[in-house]
């Protein structure tokens, strides 16, 4: 199984930890330009990232593994949303708490009238308490993000692939809505909402392992 990272958070390391107690063995990685992997951290990136994975999953089963699921929490979640409408090569699929509407939480990260600045200068940094640069977002990556249709792309899933979601009620970064969606529009999809868990599932973990494996185990 692969798990989209950060591969270091505490939500996929817990959640890495109760699949293996069920004898799976748990892939974890970082992006390129994510953690301690090399490159430079790009904003939006995901077909970049999505065909990241699929270099995993591809040297995996090289190596005589058998891939049964690829996870993603976040932005993860669209990645593996993405990678499920562009390779057939992994049964099932967990997205946990993606965002649906990626014109959305724009705003909150790049500040009002982003378009107006990223159009007049190329690019906006992104800045700390401090000031700090954290990353530069440049036209060409926040248009990908923008461009990424996640409807175009759930209805472009084969029916043969399991897919599962996984959202908490009190997300406060990425409201519950938008799971929904990805359930009214993915074939073969299974929906479940943890009552009253954040975004990191912070007080939920158990309730978010608890259903990830039982989604794996029963296939």
């Amino acid at each position: 199984m692969a798990l989209r990272p950060p591969r270091s958070s505490g939500v996929i390391v817990d959640l890495a930890d109760a699949i293996i107690k069920q004898g799976i063995s748990v892939f974890r990685f970082d992006f390129s330009g994510n953690g301690e992997s090399e490159g430079v951290f790009q904003y939006g990136n995901y077909r970049k990232e999505a065909e990241d994975l699929h270099s995993i999953v591809s040297y995996l089963y090289q190596e005589k593994y058998d891939v049964a699921a690829v996870v993603g929490h976040s932005k993860g979640g669209d990645v593996v949303v993405l990678y499920a409408s562009l390779y057939d090569d992994v049964r099932m699929v967990v997205n946990l708490s993606g965002r649906f509407y990626l014109e959305k939480g724009i705003e909150e990260r790049l500040g009002k009238e982003f378009l107006d600045r990223i159009n007049k200068e190329g690019y906006i940094d992104v800045t700390n308490k401090s000031g700090n640069v954290l990353y530069t977002v440049t036209k060409e990556s926040l248009m990908e993000r923008l461009n990424t249709d996640m409807h175009a792309t759930s209805l472009s899933i084969s029916k043969e692939c399991s897919f599962f979601t996984v959202h908490g009620s009190a997300d406060e970064i990425i409201p519950v809505e938008d799971a929904y969606e990805f359930a009214k529009h993915i074939p073969t999809h299974k929906l479940c909402v943890v009552e009253g868990a954040d975004h990191c599932y912070t007080r939920h973990r158990k309730e978010l392992s608890d259903a990830v494996v039982g989604f794996i185990t029963s296939k």
